[in-house]
């Protein structure tokens, strides 16, 4: 399976590095193609660069972990070669002051995202979580084992994703359609609120107990 990382913050470096070690084929991208390069050396085996434009054309998962107000101008130069492609949503559509969210609960970022790219199959995931976690490359914290909540329409791409967040080690958690990314985008902000604001730094996370 060949995951295109596209960002090259602490998020995806830290989730292309463990997919890397999972057996993925992690391709790093990013505006600036020496940060891409930078991961891609960081993570060793199973990784590469390339541009944005080459790693969404030979990946069959593409992971969006760019500051939201990116996406648009990322997104409309590979639009069409994201048809059929499972586009993994990690932003969090945070205003500048990081104390509130740009959307409310008519929408979220992964639906402005879902009609900006109509063919591609969107899954909202990964982003109630902090980088820290996945650097660490355990699902757990104490000894407890960390939910990892999905949102999507598409079925198969929801598998394709749990799949990941499985062999991860993390509880899977299937939110729901699409639309449920207006609960799970405001369970980040509580995160971030608890990690920073309260003081509970960033080896923290949620735990679905069913």
């Amino acid at each position: 399976m060949k995951l295109a990382i596209i960002g090259s913050g602490k998020i995806g470096k830290a989730i292309g590095t463990w997919a890397s070690q999972l057996g993925y084929e992690v391709i790093f991208s990013s505006k600036t193609l020496d940060h891409a390069k930078e991961a891609a050396k960081a993570a060793g085996k199973n990784a590469k660069f390339s541009t944005i434009r080459e790693a969404a054309e030979i990946a069959d998962l593409v992971l969006l972990a760019v500051p939201y107000r990116a996406v648009g101008s990322i997104l409309s130069d590979i639009r069409s070669i994201l048809n059929g492609k499972v586009l993994i949503d990690v932003t969090n559509a945070l205003n500048s002051d990081y104390s509130g969210l740009e959307f409310g609960v008519t929408t979220s970022a992964a639906e402005e995202i879902q009609k900006s790219v109509p063919e591609a199959r969107v899954v909202k995931a990964f982003n109630t979580v902090f980088a820290n976690v996945f650097a660490s490359q355990s699902p757990k914290i104490k000894g407890n084992k960390v939910s990892i909540f999905y949102a999507s329409d598409d079925n198969d791409a929801k598998s394709k994703v749990s799949e990941l967040i499985t062999k991860m080690g993390f509880d899977e958690v299937d939110a729901g359609p699409l639309k449920a990314a207006r609960n799970l985008e405001p369970l980040a902000l509580l995160n971030i609120s608890l990690g920073f604001s309260l003081g509970h730094g960033t080896m923290i996370g949620f735990a679905f107990l069913r």
